[in-house]
């Protein structure tokens, strides 16, 4: 097992502890686990940077605006991150994976999708920002990738950063989760 493996482990231990004991707090977590964890209080965790007092590039773990409604304590699976394809180091919230068709392929896998209700629902929100649903929009990508990405960017969908007070965080999650 490598250092990084064991170290992670460790941390996924470590937030699972703080879980079961009390409160999981975004702030509270390295950021090598920030994204795509939802703290107790079922908002989403949210990497910044920020540039310090040397003019260097670090990073932070805070509670973003965006709430999940049916889950909380969630620390996502490295098996998540890798069927889902989706990148740990990711700073905000942004549909701009949206525009990636091999981003949403991996999305809109089976692993992935049928395994990976927190990423899911994720992306679910943010597509359904951009006015676009998922579960179409996984359709139309396995059956003709090419297609799908021409009619989700003529929708005028993923112009852009999504901020998270715009996330339609009411949105219905997929009937498949």
């Amino acid at each position: 097992m490598s250092s990084s493996t064991l170290f992670l482990s460790l941390v996924l231990f470590f937030a699972s502890s703080i879980g079961a004991l009390g409160e999981i707090v975004c702030e509270d977590l390295p950021t090598e686990v920030c994204s795509f964890s939802i703290a107790s209080s079922g908002k989403r965790c949210l990497l910044e940077n920020y540039e310090n007092r040397e003019g260097k590039t670090e990073y932070q773990c805070t509670t973003s605006q965006v709430m999940v409604d049916r889950m909380s304590e969630h620390i996502e699976t490295d098996e998540c991150v890798k069927a889902c394809g989706v990148d740990r180091n990711t700073v905000g919230i942004s549909s701009d994976t949206l525009l990636d068709p091999q981003s949403v392929s991996n999305i809109c896998s089976t692993p992935c999708y049928h395994n990976c209700p927190n990423i899911v629902d994720l992306y679910f929100n943010l597509a359904a920002a951009e006015g676009v649903f998922l579960d179409d929009l996984c359709e139309k990508q396995r059956s003709n990738p090419r297609r799908a990405m021409i009619e989700f960017l003529s929708s005028g969908a993923a112009a852009g950063p999504v901020a998270s007070e715009n996330l339609n965080a009411g949105a219905p999650a997929p009937a498949s989760i």
